[in-house]
C-alpha cells in the first residue's frame, strides 16, 4: 500500500528533480525561437503544487494528497506542457478517491486515468510527445501487476522504465526530433518526475532541491533564485552531451562515466542496447568526445557554452514585465452582458486591446507563459455574464480553456495564436449579436489574417532545413519558419509581401521594445515602396518584447 504521506514526499521529489533539470528540458526544445521553455513551464506548475503539498501533515489520505497536488498543479499550470502534466495527476485524484490509502492496482489504474484525461484535452494528440511517453508508463505499470501485484515501489518503478523506452524511441516518431539528435522535451520532464516519486518509494529518500543546497546542474537554478549568485556557481563552461554507438555499451559505460566525472561535474551516463548516453559539465569537451571515440561512434554531440547561455538568460528575464497577475474578483453584474481577458505584452499592444474593448490584459506571452490561475483571476476580475478569452499564443491556449473550466461564469475561449489574430477577432465583435454569433463571427476573423514575427535566434539549431545561428535574425509566417538573414528592413519587405493576398486591405506593423523609431520609420518606408498603393499601412509601437516586428496582413 502507498499512504498520503508517502504520495506526497514522492511528488514533491519529482517536483524537487524537474526544477534541478529545467535548463536540461529547456535545451531540448528543437525550435529555436525564444519562448516559454518546457523545462520552464513544467518546473513551474509543478512548484505551485508543491507548496501546498508541504502544508499536507503526515496523517492525510492519499485521496486528500492527490486532490491538493491536481488542484494545485492545474491552477498553477503553465503552457502546454504544463497542463498535461495536471492532467495526468488529475487521474490521480479522481482514481484515487475517498481512500485512505492505496494499493498497486489502484496506482495503475490512477496512471491510465490521467492519460486518459490529457489525450482528451489535446486537439490533435501527437505521438512521440509526453502523450505518448505517460501512455506507455501506465501500460507498463498495468502490466507490472502480472509479476508482483503488492509493491508500489515495484510498480511505479516498471512505470519509470516503460516512460525511458518511450523517450528513447521519440526521436523515431517525430522526424524533427530525430534531426536535432534530441528526445522530446515534454517526455524528458515527465521522466524526470518519475525519477524522483521511484526514489522515495524506493527508500532512498526525497531528491533535494539542489539550488537551495548546492550548485545546480542549470546555472539558473530554481524559480526566484539570485542570477548574480547562479552564475558564481557555474564551474565548468560547456555542458557537452553525445551518444556512443557501441556494441558492449553495458560493459564499458561504467569506465566511461569514471574518467567523465574526472573531468567535471554533472555526469550522466547510461547505457541503452547498443548506446552510450553521456552528459557532462567540463571545461574540455574535446577530451570528452576523445575518450568517448575509444568505445565506438559518436552522434548526437551538443556542446553549449553554459556562461553565455546565463547572459542571455539573465537579460531575458530583465525585459520580463513585472505587473502583478492579480486581480480583485468581481461578482457577476446582470447588466453586463459582454467581457473581455487578453494575454499581451508590450505597451502599445496592451493598449490597442484596452481600446478596443478588453477588460482586463493578462501580462505574458512568448517567453512567460502565464498560468491557469493568472487568467482565472482575469476572468473572476470582469463582471460580465459572458467573458471572452484571447490567449494569443498557442501555448496558452490549452491553460485558457483550463481556466474557463473554473470560472463561476460563462466563458468563451477564442484560440487566437497570435496578437494581430486577437485584435482582428476584437474588430469583429458585435454588441448587438448573441454570444454563439459574436464566437463564429470572431473566429471567422481572426483566421482571415496572415500573421509575420520578426525575432531572434535563441541558439544554434539546424531545423527545417535552415542552419541557423544564435542571434541570427528569424521570419516567421504564420507560426513557421519561412527564412532567416541579417538586414531587418530586407526581412518585413520579404514577409510582408509573402503574406499579401489578392484581396488584402491593411498591413500594420507592430515594432517592439528593442526598434528605434527611426528603424520603425525606414522600415516602413521600405515596405511602403514594395506593396500595392491600394494597401493601407499602419505603424505602430507595440513595445513587444522578442520580436522585432510582428506583422498583420488583413
Amino acid at each position: 500500500m502507498i499512504t498520503g504521506q508517502q504520495f506526497r514526499d514522492a511528488f514533491l521529489s519529482g517536483a524537487n528533480n524537474i526544477v534541478n533539470h529545467r535548463q536540461e528540458v529547456d535545451a531540448l526544445n528543437v525550435f529555436p525561437v525564444p519562448d516559454g521553455d518546457t523545462g520552464t513551464n513544467m518546473s513551474m506548475s509543478s512548484e505551485a503544487a508543491m507548496r501546498e503539498l508541504q502544508r499536507l501533515p503526515d496523517s492525510a489520505a492519499i485521496s486528500q494528497a492527490a486532490d491538493i497536488c491536481a488542484s494545485a498543479l492545474l491552477r498553477g499550470a503553465r503552457g502546454n506542457s504544463g497542463v498535461i502534466l495536471s492532467l495526468l495527476f488529475r487521474g490521480f485524484s479522481v482514481g484515487l478517491k475517498g481512500r485512505k490509502e492505496a494499493t498497486p492496482a489502484q496506482l495503475a489504474g490512477a496512471l491510465e486515468k490521467g492519460v486518459e484525461y490529457a489525450y482528451k484535452a489535446v486537439m490533435k494528440p501527437t505521438e512521440g510527445t509526453i502523450l505518448t511517453v505517460a501512455r506507455t508508463a501506465a501500460e507498463q505499470a498495468r502490466e507490472s501487476l502480472t509479476q508482483k501485484d503488492d509493491d508500489p515501489a515495484f510498480l511505479l518503478r516498471t512505470a519509470l522504465e516503460g516512460a525511458q523506452e518511450a523517450l528513447a524511441r521519440t526521436p523515431d516518431q517525430l522526424p524533427v526530433l530525430k534531426k536535432a539528435g534530441v528526445v522530446d522535451a515534454g517526455g524528458q520532464g515527465f521522466v524526470y518526475i518519475l525519477e524522483g516519486m521511484v526514489s522515495v518509494l524506493e527508500g532512498r529518500g526525497k531528491i533535494q532541491l539542489l539550488s537551495q543546497k548546492e550548485p545546480a546542474n542549470s546555472p539558473f537554478g530554481a524559480e526566484g533564485t539570485d542570477l548574480a549568485e547562479a552564475g558564481e556557481k557555474i564551474t565548468f563552461t560547456y555542458c557537452t552531451e553525445f551518444l556512443v554507438l557501441c556494441e558492449e555499451a553495458s560493459a564499458h559505460y561504467g569506465e566511461l562515466r569514471a574518467y567523465l566525472e574526472g573531468i567535471g561535474d554533472s555526469a550522466v551516463t547510461v547505457a541503452d542496447g547498443s548506446i552510450i548516453k553521456c552528459h557532462v559539465h567540463t571545461d574540455n569537451p574535446g577530451n570528452a568526445l576523445q575518450k568517448g571515440l575509444e568505445y565506438g561512434q559518436l552522434t548526437g554531440i551538443k556542446i553549449e557554452n553554459m556562461r553565455e547561455q546565463y547572459e542571455k538568460r539573465r537579460a531575458a528575464m530583465e525585459d520580463q514585465p513585472k505587473s502583478s497577475q492579480a486581480f480583485p474578483y468581481m461578482p457577476v453584474d446582470p447588466s453586463q452582458n459582454y467581457g473581455f481577458v487578453a494575454v499581451a505584452a508590450g505597451e502599445g499592444i496592451q493598449t490597442l486591446f484596452t481600446d478596443l474593448g478588453v477588460t482586463h490584459i493578462v501580462s505574458g506571452g512568448q517567453t512567460m507563459n502565464p498560468s491557469t490561475d493568472d487568467i482565472l483571476s482575469a476572468i473572476h476580475g470582469v463582471p460580465a455574464k459572458n467573458v471572452f478569452v484571447l490567449p494569443n499564443n498557442k501555448n496558452i491556449i490549452m491553460a485558457a480553456e483550463q481556466a474557463a473550466k473554473l470560472a463561476d461564469r460563462g466563458v468563451m475561449v477564442l484560440p487566437t495564436r497570435t496578437i494581430p489574430q486577437g485584435l482582428s477577432a476584437m474588430l469583429a465583435f458585435d454588441e448587438d449579436a448573441t454570444p454563439r454569433e459574436n464566437l463564429l463571427a470572431m473566429q471567422k476573423a481572426f483566421e482571415r489574417v496572415g500573421t509575420g514575427l520578426i525575432t531572434f535566434a535563441a541558439r544554434d539549431s539546424d531545423f527545417d532545413g535552415h542552419k541557423i545561428k544564435s542571434g541570427e535574425l528569424l521570419a516567421l509566417e504564420n507560426g513557421k519558419l519561412s527564412f532567416t538573414g541579417h538586414d531587418l528592413s530586407h526581412m518585413a519587405v520579404k514577409l510582408t509581401r509573402g503574406l499579401l493576398q489578392k484581396d488584402s486591405s491593411v498591413v500594420t506593423l507592430l515594432y517592439g521594445q528593442e526598434v528605434t523609431e527611426e528603424q520603425a520609420s525606414a522600415v516602413e518606408a521600405a515596405v511602403t515602396a514594395k506593396i500595392p498603393n491600394n494597401i493601407e499601412l499602419v505603424l505602430v509601437n507595440g513595445g513587444q518584447p522578442i520580436y522585432s516586428f510582428i506583422i498583420s496582413v488583413e
